[in-house]
């Protein structure tokens, strides 16, 4: 599926779509490796030595739209391009689709979110594991994000890595994830990630609600 078609299922709302999928609690949406750490959108911080909770409970449960800084508007870049307007494969689709794709790539991730303790929903695309288990993967808000359908901006992909490998994770697989975020972009062969975290356990899905 091509980023305008995601485009125009949210109805133009380029926002609401980074937002789509698992939230805190939420339903699921409808539809369907070595990182290089760096870049302009996730600066080198600090990283805390303070060992990762083991209790549950001492994580945030967190939602997607927490890491989106609220000062950041992908849309300000199509100002005066009506998207809706355009058909895959002509000169001016692919054109945005270009700048769609940049601005993406580049999303900020939210400063604050940088040392949290969290726990947050989302679906696994595997980079790194064997009969051992999974050891690294990137976390997505909607199904299909990376695989079936074009990566997410930057600040809605989590580049994952366990403290232990985690038994019997496939990809496309709605987890809770429990772990420290930091910002910190990396690229890898699925998508670019505007953070990373280290992660002490992960559960199967269920709802809070």
């Amino acid at each position: 599926m091509s980023l305008l078609r995601l485009f125009k299922q949210t109805r133009g709302g380029v926002l609401p779509l980074v937002l789509v999928g698992l939230g805190a609690g939420g339903a699921c949406a409808a539809g369907s490796a070595a990182a290089v750490v760096g870049g302009a959108s996730a600066p080198a911080v600090a990283r805390s030595d303070k060992p990762l909770p083991t209790a549950p409970g001492d994580y945030k449960t967190t939602a997607w739209k927490a890491l989106v800084p609220k000062d950041w508007d992908p849309s300000q870049a199509f100002k005066g391009l009506n998207l809706l307007s355009l058909k895959d494969g002509d000169t001016k689709a692919n054109t945005a689709l270009e700048r769609m794709r940049q601005v993406w790539d580049a999303a900020p991730a939210e400063p604050s979110m940088e040392g949290a303790d969290i726990r947050i929903p989302g679906y696994v695309v595997p980079l790194e594991g064997d009969e051992k288990g999974l050891r690294e993967f990137l976390l997505v808000p909607y199904f299909g994000a990376c695989i079936h359908s074009p990566p997410p901006p930057a600040n809605q992909i989590i580049h994952v890595t366990l403290s232990k490998p985690a038994v019997g994770v496939k990809s496309m697989d709605a987890i809770w994830v429990f772990g420290r975020l930091h910002l910190a972009s990396s690229s890898t062969d699925m998508g670019k990630s505007g953070y990373h975290m280290d992660a002490q356990m992960t559960t199967a899905y269920q709802s809070t609600r």
